[in-house]
């Protein structure tokens, strides 16, 4: 059980015999307390320095779209791994695909979110006001999840964020894992 687990979470051989420990032998419920414990061990790393990484690009068939990004982690060691790698170039399609014009949400302008409201609010006229904020702030949590990279589900794995498979990778590597910055290019936009 423990070599399964193991092999579905990418977790270590101790942690995932510990939450297996834990979970009375769930499998399931040990898969949620170790992607807890890679959520809290990822908050932990979160203040330590990111100076090395991969910078990769992506060019789509047929040369209309183009992608540059900037994956920071901690050591040269992790920026040289193939899985490493592989996952930066998983984020280049993953842009090249969805779109994203941010990297997180305190990057989106106010004046942008000022008008999304705007426009929310305008939507449900007639609404009580206590019901309007909680629509306009539903309508907000859709914008985010359309122009934040961070915030969109991932195009291979939708069930989940791009922000978790980051949480994800850095409770594997144990280094702090932060995507820097991007560019995504179209032709004719």
């Amino acid at each position: 059980m423990v070599n399964e687990l193991r092999t579905q979470t990418g977790a270590g051989l101790m942690d995932c015999k510990r939450a297996l420990v834990d979970s009375n032998g769930n499998v399931e419920e040990a898969i949620t307390i170790l992607r807890k414990k890679g959520a809290a061990s990822a908050a932990k790393k979160a203040d330590r320095a990111a100076k090395e990484g991969l910078i990769e690009s992506y060019i789509h068939l047929g040369g209309k779209v183009g992608v540059m990004i900037e994956v920071n982690c901690e050591t040269d060691f992790v920026a040289r791994n193939d899985e490493f790698r592989l996952f930066v170039k998983d984020l280049c399609l993953h842009i090249a695909a969805a779109s994203p014009l941010y990297v997180s949400r305190d990057q989106v302008p106010e004046a942008d979110l000022a008008s999304e409201r705007e426009i929310a609010a305008a939507q449900v006229v007639g609404k009580p006001p206590a019901a309007i904020q909680k629509i306009v702030e539903g309508k907000l949590e859709k914008f985010y999840s359309s122009v934040v990279l961070l915030d969109q589900p991932f195009v291979k794995i939708p069930e989940k964020t791009v922000k978790e498979l980051i949480t994800e990778k850095i409770a594997k590597t144990g280094e702090n894992i932060q995507i820097r910055r991007f560019v995504r290019y179209q032709l004719g936009s």
